[in-house]
């Protein structure tokens, strides 16, 4: 089977204890997809000097955030790990000149649990990690997915996971579902209109092109994972919009799947 890759916005940690309409959508999704062997998540939340992916047994959740309820700390996503995948992970970057390496102890971060949680909640599909590395760029993070694209035809559901826009300076004063100011939506769109005309190119460029760049994404590690997703698309597919709102008015929490048109039926 061939999977499409997708970008998800994962939002803030508080995500599944929320009622906003992307954790409706991501509590729905997941059952409109074809079961995958396993799950590649790209987290913007795990950075390192070069492609590092996990190889575990059975993953550890990672609580990487302080200040929140109780009942988030709570939360466990045990899913099992896959050697066989990661190995697969590391032979696919090698053959494109990519080095990376492995770890044997990390667990998933929240930029992976929290939307898995929603998406299969029964933590029985094999999830891996994959990091990023914001010093290197769109380029290289489109680079990456490019050499991954081969794992859609062998189960493999790739996710990056960041978001949207994420300017956290802006985020303090806003209600959950405030609805988001102008230079957040005109940011969106014009990544929106990018992907759906395949300008990979002016996407590529978008701290020069796009407006209010910067102030959406004032680091980069947040939009990385699209480019991965993006890349593991390879040549001539589409990008379609499966998903758009914002939360705490800053936050677009859009998500985006890169396939053959007919594959995925759009859920709004």
């Amino acid at each position: 089977m061939t999977l499409p890759s997708l970008f998800l916005s994962h939002g803030a940690p508080t995500l599944p204890l929320s009622d906003t309409p992307a954790r409706t959508f991501l509590t729905q999704f997941g059952a409109t997809l074809e079961r995958p062997k396993a799950i590649l998540v790209v987290s913007a939340h795990w950075e390192t000097a070069q492609p590092t992916v996990n190889a575990v047994e059975r993953n550890e959740t990672i609580h990487d955030f302080g200040g929140f309820p109780r009942a988030l700390y709570d939360m466990r996503y045990p899913a099992p790990g896959s050697a066989a995948v990661a190995a697969r992970v590391t032979e696919l970057l090698g053959a494109a000149g990519i080095a990376s390496k492995t770890d044997t102890k990390r667990g998933l971060d929240h930029g992976a649990w929290v939307p898995l949680l929603l998406m299969y909640p029964q933590a029985d599909i094999p999830v891996l990690q994959l990091s990023v590395q914001p010093h290197l760029g769109p380029e290289h993070h489109l680079r990456v997915g490019r050499a991954l694209a081969a794992l859609r035809d062998e189960g493999v559901l790739i996710i990056g996971s960041g978001s949207f826009t994420h300017d956290l300076s802006e985020f303090r004063g806003h209600a959950l579902n405030d609805p988001a100011p102008a230079w957040v939506n005109s940011f969106a769109d014009w990544v929106h209109d990018a992907l759906s005309a395949g300008k990979t190119a002016d996407l590529l460029d978008y701290r020069r092109q796009a407006p209010y760049a910067t102030k959406n994404h004032p680091t980069e590690e947040h939009l990385l994972p699209l480019y991965v997703a993006l890349g593991a698309a390879g040549e001539g597919e589409q990008a379609e919009r499966l998903h758009a709102s914002s939360t705490y008015s800053v936050l677009r929490m859009d998500v985006y799947a890169f396939h053959e048109r007919a594959t995925i039926a759009a859920v709004a």
